[in-house]
Parts: C-alpha cells; sequence; structure tokens
C-alpha cells in the first residue's frame, strides 16, 4: 500500500486524500457510525471569532460576545495562549473547523480527533440523541439571530440588550435535567412558534386574571393558593410561561437562550466520555495508518508529541495544577476498558468480570455512549487507573486545621477515591441548587426561590445579589431567596424589591 505525503505542508488535495483513508479505517476498522462530515479550514482570528460565540456557526449578537472575542485576541498575539487545533459543532451535517497554520501530520491528527472521535459521539451518546437536535441547530441558530436583530431594530439595542443582560444572568438555570426535551422538525417548531406566540401572553392574562383575590389577603400559608405545586428548577422556563408583565419578544428571547443551554447541556456533563473517546479515537486510527504503512515514523512522531501534550496531566503538588485533565482521565479509563478485554488480569476479573473478554470496540463505545461522566467513572474507574494517576480523596474542611486524606489508590479506597471523583463531575454539584418553590399569586406577587445549601456547591452571598437583582428586572415584583439546608431550616434569606 503507497504512503500517503508526508510533507509538512499541507494542501486541499493532501486534506482530501487524508480524510478519505481517515474515514475508511474509522468506518471500516473501528465501525464508528457518524454524520456527514463539513470541514472548513479558518484562521487564527477566525477561530477566535467561533470561540467568542461559543463555537457556533452563527449566532445572535451580545456585546459579551465582542468582548470575549478581544480579550481572546489580546492574550492570542500578546502569546499568553493558544489556540484550540480545531472547533466541531454537534450537527447534522457534523461542521469542524481546522486551523490553517496546523501542519499535515496535525490536520489528520484533528480530522481523525474531531470528524470522528467527537463526531461519533455527538451521534450516539445517549443524552445527545435525547437533548440536542444536531439536524436543526444551524436553523435554528440563524432564526435567532435574525429574531434577535429584528427586536434591536424596532424596540432599540438597548433595551434588548439590557434585557439580554438579565436573561444570560439566569442561563445556567435554563435546563430541566430530569425531563426529556421534545423532539420538533423545524416546520413544526414554525409553526408551533406561530402559534405560541399568539396563545402565549393571553394565557399568561388568563392565568393571573384567574387568582386575582375575591377576598382579603389571607396570611395563613396553608390557606393560600399555592403555586407552582411542586419546587421548579428551569428558572428560565417559569419565567418565560408565567411572568406577568413580559412583552411577547422577550418571552421570546427568553425561549431562545433556554433552547440553546438545552443544546449545551449534554456537552457540559460528558467532557471527560467526549474528549476521551475523541483522543482515543485520534490515536488509534492514526496507529492503524501506521501499520498499514500509509505514514511514516517521522509523520507519526509529530502526531504523537501532540498527543502527549493533549493528555499530559501536571502532578497535584505543581504550582500550575488546575485538576484533572479531562483528556488523560477519558483515555486512561477507555484505553483500560480495551486493556481488560484483551489481556486481563486477576484483579481485573474480580472487579469488571463484564468486562474481561468482551470485544473491545464494543466495550468502549457502550462506556462512551451509554454514559455520562459521572456513571462513567463510577462504573468503570479501575484500581490500575487509579495507581498509574496516583489518585487519592481528601477533605478539606474549614473547621480542622489539616487536610484529612480519605482514601487512597490502595484496595482500601478504591470505592472511595471512585466515589469522590465521581461526584466531582455530577451536574449537581457544579453549582448551587436553586428552585422556585412559591409565588404569592393572591397577595404581592413576591417570587420565591430556594437555595438548598446541602446540595450543589456554596452560594457567594454578592455575586447571589447582583443575580437577584436580574431575576427582579424579569419577574418585575419582589423576589426572595431563602437558603435551607437539609432539615428545611432557613440558614438566610436576600430580598430585592421592585423599584
Amino acid at each position: 500500500m503507497a504512503k500517503l505525503p508526508q510533507q509538512a505542508e499541507w494542501t486541499f488535495e493532501t486534506i482530501e486524500q487524508y480524510f478519505e483513508e481517515i474515514r475508511t479505517i474509522a468506518e471500516d476498522d473501528f465501525r464508528l457510525d457518524v454524520y456527514p462530515n463539513q470541514v472548513e479550514i479558518i484562521t487564527a482570528e477566525q477561530m477566535i471569532d467561533a470561540y467568542s460565540s461559543v463555537g457556533l456557526p452563527v449566532n445572535y449578537t451580545h456585546w459579551s460576545f465582542g468582548k470575549q472575542f478581544i480579550q481572546d485576541m489580546q492574550s492570542y498575539s500578546k502569546g499568553y495562549k493558544g489556540l484550540a487545533y480545531e472547533i466541531v459543532i454537534n450537527s447534522d451535517p457534523c461542521i469542524a473547523y481546522l486551523m490553517e497554520e496546523n501542519s499535515l501530520p496535525m490536520q489528520a491528527l484533528v480530522m481523525a480527533h474531531a470528524c470522528f472521535g467527537h463526531n461519533a459521539f455527538f451521534k450516539n451518546n445517549y443524552l445527545f440523541k435525547e437533548r440536542t437536535h444536531a439536524d436543526v441547530i444551524v436553523d435554528y441558530m440563524n432564526y435567532a439571530k435574525n429574531y434577535i436583530a429584528e427586536c434591536e431594530a424596532k424596540h432599540g439595542i438597548e433595551k434588548v440588550e439590557m434585557f439580554m443582560d438579565s436573561v444570560h444572568a439566569l442561563r445556567n438555570y435554563g435546563v430541566d435535567h430530569y425531563l426529556r426535551p421534545s423532539q420538533m422538525s423545524k416546520q413544526a417548531r414554525e409553526l408551533k412558534q406561530k402559534e405560541r406566540n399568539e396563545a402565549d401572553q393571553q394565557a399568561v392574562n388568563e392565568f393571573w386574571d384567574t387568582i386575582i383575590p375575591k377576598k382579603e389577603k389571607v396570611d395563613d400559608p396553608d390557606e393560600r393558593y399555592k403555586f407552582p405545586k411542586e419546587p421548579h428548577e428551569n428558572l428560565l422556563y417559569f419565567l418565560e410561561k408565567y411572568a406577568p408583565n413580559l412583552d411577547e419578544w422577550q418571552r421570546e428571547i427568553l425561549r431562545i437562550v433556554r433552547k440553546i443551554q438545552e443544546y449545551f447541556s449534554p456537552q457540559r456533563q460528558t467532557k471527560v466520555g467526549n474528549e476521551g473517546f475523541a483522543t482515543m479515537m485520534h490515536y488509534e486510527i492514526l496507529l492503524r495508518m501506521e501499520e498499514k504503512g500509509l505514514v511514516g515514523s517521522a509523520f507519526m512522531l509529530e502526531v504523537l508529541k501532540s498527543h502527549t501534550g493533549v493528555i499530559g496531566q501536571l502532578p497535584y503538588n505543581h504550582k500550575y495544577y488546575s485538576g484533572i485533565n479531562p483528556y488523560t482521565l477519558g483515555f486512561n479509563i477507555l484505553q483500560d476498558i480495551k486493556r481488560m478485554c484483551l489481556n486481563p488480569t486477576e484483579e481485573d476479573k474480580k472487579y469488571f468480570p463484564n468486562v474481561v473478554g468482551k470485544d473491545w470496540i464494543e466495550m468502549v463505545q457502550h462506556a462512551a455512549f451509554d454514559y455520562r461522566d459521572e456513571t462513567l467513572i463510577q462504573t468503570f474507574l479501575s484500581p490500575k487507573v487509579m495507581r498509574d494517576m496516583n489518585l487519592f480523596a481528601m477533605r478539606n474542611d474549614s473547621d480542622n486545621a489539616y487536610y484529612e486524606i480519605l482514601g487512597s489508590h490502595d484496595e482500601a479506597g478504591y470505592d472511595i477515591v471512585r466515589e469522590q471523583l465521581a461526584q466531582q463531575y455530577n451536574i449537581h454539584n457544579l453549582m448551587p441548587s436553586i428552585e422556585v418553590i412559591d409565588v404569592d399569586v393572591r397577595g404581592d406577587r413576591t417570587l420565591t426561590i430556594r437555595h438548598n445549601a446541602h446540595q450543589g456547591t456554596e452560594l457567594d452571598r454578592n455575586t447571589a445579589r447582583e443575580t437577584l437583582q436580574h431575576l427582579q428586572s424579569i419577574w418585575d415584583f419582589d423576589v426572595k431567596l431563602i437558603s435551607e439546608d437539609e432539615f428545611g431550616d432557613t440558614l438566610g434569606s436576600i430580598v430585592i424589591s421592585k423599584k
């Protein structure tokens, strides 16, 4: 079999040659099922622009995107930060942006990584299948961009941006983590939008009209009209449906931002699995190309140098340590599954009897596609990987002058380390736990939200007050936050009154 061109400089012809060989190996040797690929070569400035618009090929305009662009451009021009070799978009077709500054070996690596590793993950991981609409996301972003531009022309840029500032402040609370979004075609969505625009404001008015007090305000909470019946975690949806004084365009902007948050939600929950799988696939595909004589040792030296940098892990006591590298953790877990399938030890047979001896490609895809990061770690993090990565768990208690080591990479600590690490990737532990619990619908319409102090991260009081001001500007009546412990006892509260 003849070698592919080996020079450092790429041409569109050589990229096409490499892409076809990578595609053949990915599909035939590793059984990857992917969306059709759309590969685009972009400049450094265009890559920074893609950063600022959160990686999407088109997005609505907002001052924060421009601010991010300037910050990234200045950092890059001064040498403070580098740029990603690629950006890949969860769409159908799957769009991959490659940096024009990449050498030919790097273009081959990022095509294997993005066009087949990430692409297969997007198409097959259960969270992406349930929560994203790869076939309509680009159309929806075009709609969002045009709609918000029309709002700015009609209502004024300042008014629209002020409203969007408040919506963006709340956007991390725009996802129902336990509800599956409905699948809808572009045509059905457009029809639904027209019907919704005609009915939304009427529905809000009818809701509030039915609860106008027919008698004096009742002081006993048990006798009040209880709304909502159950705590509500999706603040954007709640505001979209029930905020009393919003215009139609404001409700639609809430919906747009909420839909985009739903689109990105799986990526936040699968960083380890997604990057680990893509890294493993570029590694396996390019090694297979070398085995087949398609590339030489000089080519592979550059590939392996970059690959080693991608999975590099600084030790915990290094001055630049910033946590566990998700590429490293994901790659190590998936490579270890391959090892257990092909060359299991007695320890593997004890801890992973359902993995040893199985088809390694099927097992790796099962681990990547059927789990999110938290459950991937709980299910497949092996003692060998814990030892190889020198993992240990400790507690930093503010009441204790010393750190407490909870478990190390030995038999007594395996379960502790595995569970502690998994909880770091639990989406509910990455931000404060907030939910709507009450609206004083027969009184002054105060909106009450609850911070569950025993769940998620701690609440910064200054940030909470600033965020509540944004919430109040959308709700347009008083808002109150109460912080409760696991027993329902109130630890503190913040009230933002309507001015």
